[in-house]
């Protein structure tokens, strides 16, 4: 990697932290009272809603387990998935390399090791290029060969900028609201594939209507 391109990913993963922070620390927060269970489990979210994740893991599995539980997300190769790559790090998230698009073969042999580990992991089922609210089969695929209970995950705000971009990613604005929600678990065991990308989806969007009610 050339010392421009590494210079240009180091100013956009401090800009895009801080950022973040900012924003956060401004805003009022509201986070569901569910818990993830000891036990491993497959955690969806949609890519859209990625800018502020890392705090819904500070939750879900810093404060409620101590970091104690890990999870790792499933993350694209390409140069953006590089600095989210960066960026998640300093929230203590690891990273498994590879999408449905490329690597996949190689991310799900990864994703199948870290359960295996006791790591929970953690999808956008419609990253890393959509199209928007679809689901690849990857987190159906895991929740059926190991047994794993699927969580979705969400948030919303009252008051936010939306991209212009294929996953409409929303960024809240400061002092706005923000409301994070961890579901009930569900399964997709027994499903059909088009089956079970359909109940995640369905799931998801539920999240997001009882989400955006402030």
């Amino acid at each position: 990697m050339s010392f421009s391109k590494k210079a240009k990913f180091f100013i956009a993963e401090w800009v895009i932290f801080f950022l973040i922070w900012l924003i956060y620390l401004t805003c009022k927060k509201t986070f569901t009272s569910t818990k993830l269970p000891q036990k491993p489990c497959v955690v969806v979210f949609w890519h859209g809603r990625l800018a502020m994740m890392s705090f819904a893991y500070r939750r879900y599995w810093g404060k409620d387990y101590e970091y104690k539980k890990q999870g790792k997300v499933i993350i694209s190769d390409h140069k953006d998935g590089e600095i989210i790559t960066r960026v998640i790090s300093h929230f203590g998230i690891g990273a498994i390399r590879g999408s449905s698009r490329k690597n996949a073969a190689r991310a799900l042999i990864s994703a199948f090791r870290e359960v295996d580990g006791g790591t929970d992991v953690i999808i956008t089922p419609d990253g890393p290029k959509g199209p928007l609210h679809s689901v690849a089969d990857g987190a159906v695929i895991i929740a059926q060969k190991k047994d794993l209970e699927i969580y979705a995950l969400n948030y919303e705000a009252s008051k936010f900028w939306k991209f212009k971009s294929w996953d409409e990613m929303i960024l809240p604005k400061p002092f706005s609201t923000i409301n994070f929600s961890l579901s009930k678990p569900f399964s997709v065991a027994n499903l059909t594939l088009e089956e079970g990308k359909t109940k995640i989806q369905q799931e998801l969007f539920k999240a997001r209507e009882q989400d955006s009610k402030f």
